[in-house]
């Protein structure tokens, strides 16, 4: 299925891009897709580390971890990655369980110890099979899917299929059968899947193309979005993600999600379509 036949599928309207807004997200991305990005975000948390698994590990706690103050997301992360003694993939695999009790007093906004034991257990069962955490979404992709959908469902269905699993971490993995617009998974797979010269983003994953992302869609990038004509939907939820991204995908249909980079920068700049129009 081609992204004309995606967005007719879910009732999006074709609506052209002007070159001053073309411009404009060029030019911010250009500005904060560089590594001066990294400190101030959490993706800084991976980058701390260099072993395929501590990041994979470590971007996925720091994207689920990622609402509220970008300071207290990153300083929460590094907590979390001193009870794991700074190894996250040598923990997951060799930790006992007298291990855990130093989590018991973890917690972040809801996300509570309950959550992050489930986390640990999932964790460690995942990598006793798998080498990489890629394959948790890769695995539930076809050659023909357009989307990271498929790939988040099967994400989502795997992670809490066990008989441990408690039903109040289902909050924090989100997908779009609950039409979530799952943009902190969204954000996790930006970081692992995209490839540029940057530096920012990982691209260390190879199973998922880049042109399959979907834009994350935090409140930074919705309200600028809405503002430049990019996002017709009156609600934010994951037909609102793919309308954003099949929109960006029509400047680049190969990487539409390096826009990411700039819908973000404008909404922490404060951006008003009429300064700009002027």
């Amino acid at each position: 299925m081609c992204w004309a036949e995606v967005m007719l599928e879910i009732e999006i309207e074709f609506i052209p891009i002007s070159q001053s807004i073309t411009d404009l997200l060029e030019s911010k991305a250009e500005q904060y897709n560089q590594p001066g990005f990294i400190p101030f975000d959490p993706i800084s948390i991976p980058h701390r580390f260099s072993k395929k698994q501590d990041i994979e590990i470590m971007g996925f706690w720091a994207a689920v971890l990622a609402w509220g103050q970008r300071k207290t997301i990153i300083n929460k992360c590094l907590e979390l990655s001193a009870l794991m003694d700074n190894a996250p993939y040598d923990f997951i695999k060799n930790h006992q369980d007298s291990d855990l009790k130093k989590f018991l007093d973890f917690k972040h906004r809801t996300f509570n110890a309950t959550d992050t034991l489930y986390f640990l257990h999932f964790f460690q069962n995942y990598y006793n099979q798998y080498d990489s955490l890629e394959n948790a979404f890769s695995n539930h992709m076809g050659k023909t899917d357009v989307t990271i959908e498929n790939g988040l469902i099967g994400f989502h269905d795997l992670f809490s299929d066990s008989e441990n699993f408690p039903l109040r971490t289902r909050k924090h993995i989100a997908t779009p059968v609950r039409k979530s617009s799952c943009k902190r998974l969204n954000m996790f797979l930006r970081w692992m899947v995209r490839k540029d010269d940057k530096g920012v983003d990982f691209g260390i994953w190879d199973q998922i193309k880049p042109s399959q992302l979907v834009c994350p869609c935090d409140v930074h990038v919705d309200r600028i979005a809405r503002k430049l004509g990019l996002i017709q939907r009156p609600v934010t939820d994951w037909r609102t993600a793919v309308e954003l991204t099949a929109a960006l995908r029509m400047l680049n249909p190969n990487d539409p999600v390096l826009y990411d980079f700039a819908l973000f920068g404008l909404g922490i700049e404060g951006f008003a379509k009429e300064e700009f129009l002027v």
